[in-house]
């Protein structure tokens, strides 16, 4: 076999690497198994409890709008109702594999299926009542359905920022080894660094064209240990659950075939890593075909059910937004005026779908003179590309900066997503002549609707360079989900109290 960095016979592996050379070398060799085991028993417990406390509110809200006595019948039946209902809800949960090591702290998958297996459970258990001629309450039904969602989503929401939490966080996860040339190792090892740490623990490398002894990307520090060949080996020695093999080898057949041999019965998972540069996995498909595995990636869509539903969403959030936010309007107005001569909103010429003009509403946080007063300042320019920022703006105003801070001066776009020029998420809306300097590829910006608060919002806002703001522009444009636009308004919400990157 072909020997590890630094001399070691890949042939010793089993005699030296877990009590001595991979110490050295900085490698861990504790199992963190058992460690996920033990986060998988809190979510299960985690469910049964936040599914038994659904049911009970549900009783209670039942009570309140279908006042009476309650009988022994009535009691043994809702009682029965409740187990048979706990019983389905945590099977569907299980079948959906909600509490897989490779789904935890993912963050929108984990939430997608938590989400599934609970409209299927109610499904059956429709069903299932009404063969059994069950008379149970649809106050009850429906309000352990929609108090049970919301809590099992939540609470797994609140698991996973707990686990990303924890000094020691590396025990709760998935062991891997990152197999492939230095580079597309290091590029794996980064990106799960950056937004998977959740999910996977990289505790070594094996590569075949360094002469690095680790790969260090951001707080990580990844002993490279040896080469492809002695993977397998490798694996089994450090209990890996997981062999990611990125770059050149994992297109190679013969070597995919062979190491996938060597890692039957080790328990451990071999995962084929794919640069398919900002394609999400809601758009990735397998299908086989005669024993030829073919990777199917959809084509984005801009028109159809989808975008009719996310039009609907807008209308209803942004109507209920309007009417709930009209007393802040007033106060903001009301600020505005007091604190500098001119008209409270601020009317400017922004792009938008299918690059039409529309006229985007903000309250005004600058001088009157603001746009005249432009062409001196460009010098000055802090941002980067075609945007224009500056961290001490002369032209804002003292209450435009309380308003810029929080985002305050964003709030009257609520009408422009209401009458549809404008989506609650999206791109960034731009100005005409950011646009008339788009290069080809940045005008897919332009295919939807620009948002009140997108990606760039939540991913850095004025601190994001030219490049990462269209790069996250474009990956929404052509990813976007409805449950993603949830989660991008809920960040927002994080962004806009803790406020970072506004000026």
């Amino acid at each position: 076999m072909t020997e590890l960095k630094h001399h070691l016979p890949a042939d010793d592996l089993g005699r030296f690497l877990p009590t001595s050379w991979l110490t050295r070398r900085g490698v861990q060799t504790t199992s963190e198994r058992q460690w996920a085991q033990s986060h998988r028993a809190r979510l299960l417990a985690n469910d049964v409890i936040v599914i038994a406390s659904s049911l009970g509110l549900a009783y209670l809200v039942r009570s309140l709008f279908e006042p009476g006595a309650p009988d022994s019948t009535w009691v043994l039946t809702y009682a029965v109702a409740s187990t048979i209902i706990l019983t389905v809800w945590i099977a569907a949960l299980g079948a959906h594999r909600t509490r897989d090591i490779r789904v935890i702290g993912i963050g929108a998958s984990e939430y997608k299926r938590v989400t599934n297996a609970s409209i299927i459970a109610f499904a059956v258990l429709g069903i299932l009542l009404f063969t059994m001629q069950a008379e149970v309450s649809r106050v009850f039904f429906f309000t352990a359905l929609g108090a049970g969602t919301v809590g099992l989503v939540s609470t797994r929401w609140a698991w996973r920022h707990w686990l990303l939490r924890q000094p020691a966080r590396d025990r709760f996860l998935s062991r891997a080894i990152v197999v492939g040339g230095v580079d597309e190792a290091e590029y794996v090892v980064r990106q799960i660094n950056d937004k998977s740490r959740a999910s996977y623990n990289v505790v070594a490398a094996t590569v075949s064209d360094s002469a690095s002894s680790h790969i260090e990307v951001g707080d990580r520090r990844v002993p490279i240990v040896g080469e492809p060949a002695g993977v397998a080996t490798l694996a089994r020695n450090l209990q890996a659950d997981a062999v990611i093999v990125a770059g050149a080898a994992s297109r190679n057949p013969s070597y995919i075939r062979s190491l996938s041999w060597d890692l039957e019965g080790t328990g451990t998972e071999l995962v084929l890593a794919a640069q398919l540069t900002d394609v999400a996995g809601p758009r990735i498909h397998f299908r086989p075909v005669d024993g030829l595995p073919l990777m199917h990636v959809e084509i984005p869509q801009f028109d159809g059910l989808k975008h009719v539903v996310k039009r609907s969403f807008d209308i209803v959030a942004s109507g209920i937004g309007l009417l709930l936010l009209a007393p802040l309007f007033g106060i903001i107005a009301l600020a505005v005026n007091a604190d500098s001569p001119g008209g409270v909103l601020f009317r400017q010429e922004r792009v938008g779908k299918g690059e039409r003009s529309f006229t985007m509403l903000k309250f005004r946080t600058m001088v009157p003179t603001a746009e005249q007063d432009l062409a001196a300042l460009l010098e000055a320019n802090e941002g980067s590309g075609l945007l224009f920022k500056m961290k001490n703006d002369p032209r804002v105003t003292r209450i435009g900066r309380i308003l810029r801070k929080y985002s305050l001066d964003e709030l009257p776009q609520l009408w422009n997503v209401f009458v549809g020029d404008m989506s609650l998420v999206g791109p960034r809306p731009p100005l005409p002549r950011e646009v008339s300097d788009y290069e080809s590829h940045v005008r897919r910006r332009l295919y939807i609707k620009p948002g009140l608060t997108g990606m760039w919002q939540v991913g850095g806002r004025s601190d994001l360079s030219w490049e990462e703001s269209v790069r996250l522009d474009l990956y929404y444009v052509e990813n976007w989900s409805l449950v993603g636009d949830l989660m991008i308004l809920w960040r927002t919400v994080k962004v806009v109290t803790q406020p970072s990157g506004a000026y």
